[in-house]
């Protein structure tokens, strides 16, 4: 079982990074990335526990960039996390989180919810502080039964605790993930809101930027949204990815070495020469 879109307490997870790495191969996984959105944080601390239960850990991260006004997820695996250029990134990235943070924090206190940024920081082991953060602390003071509700009725466009955001352009962030000697994913396609003609439009920028593969398997997706994500990796002749997205136990729905099988057509990126040792 290859894993490779994982979350630790290093960004919204909820499991440390060696909690994490237990979980995983008690799942009977044998590869894993840990891929934390926009730092690399918990990778050494993953490394030293996947070593200790006989894993192979792929140091990754999941960044956020930008295209086009619509925010894509892109998964970066197998890179150098000491990468002048990557590190300087992330830090350029965590400044811009810590003000939509705080600027969340103000809508959601101006819509009745108390002391918000206070309530986030509490669910953030680190600086990074996530809308994941702030959905926990609004599921904890009642506002809504559970984090796909928070979402859904606080945090998305149109809502009070809504708050755009322009990322690192998704060229700079292909390019990072390239210069930092790795390979760079687009993450859970299916979840954009993207027409079928955009959708192939981005594949075709994907393309003429080197993207390695887009991820057809995923926890985010539905079986019929990886049916539709490997026909797309098919039509452009872009192998395919695989990761739970995995984020925690408490979100039971998403499980470790629980992925569907790959669509057989498919070319699986470990497959395609790409190297992930």
């Amino acid at each position: 079982m290859i894993d490779l879109h994982t979350h630790s307490t290093a960004s919204d997870g909820t499991l440390s990074p060696t909690r994490l790495v237990e979980a995983a191969a008690a799942a009977g996984v044998t590869t894993l990335a840990l891929t934390d959105h926009d730092c690399v944080a918990g990778v050494e601390e993953a490394a030293l526990a996947a070593a200790r239960c006989g894993i192979r850990l792929v140091p990754g991260i999941e960044l956020s960039v930008s295209w086009r006004g619509q925010t894509l997820h892109l998964v970066g695996l197998n890179l150098d996390i000491h990468n002048s250029a990557l590190q300087q990134a992330t830090e350029q990235v965590l400044d811009m989180r810590r003000s939509r943070a705080a600027e969340i924090a103000r809508k959601l206190e101006q819509s009745g919810v108390h002391a918000p940024l206070e309530g986030a920081r509490k669910h953030a082991q680190t600086e990074l502080i996530s809308r994941t953060h702030f959905a926990h602390y609004l599921v904890e003071q009642g506002h809504a039964r559970d984090i796909r509700r928070v979402f859904k009725h606080y945090l998305v466009r149109g809502k009070p605790g809504f708050v755009s955001c322009e990322w690192l352009s998704l060229e700079h962030g292909v390019e990072l993930v390239h210069r930092a000697g790795g390979l760079a994913v687009l993450a859970h396609p299916a979840r954009y809101t993207l027409s079928r003609t955009r959708m192939r439009e981005l594949m075709k920028v994907l393309q003429s930027l080197g993207v390695d593969a887009i991820e057809v398997v995923s926890g985010s997706h539905s079986q019929e949204e990886n049916r539709a994500m490997a026909q797309l990796a098919l039509d452009f002749n872009m192998p395919a990815s695989q990761g739970s997205d995995y984020h925690g136990p408490e979100k039971p729905w998403v499980q470790l070495g629980k992925l569907p099988p790959m669509y057989y057509r498919c070319t699986p990126l470990w497959e395609a020469g790409l190297n992930l040792d």
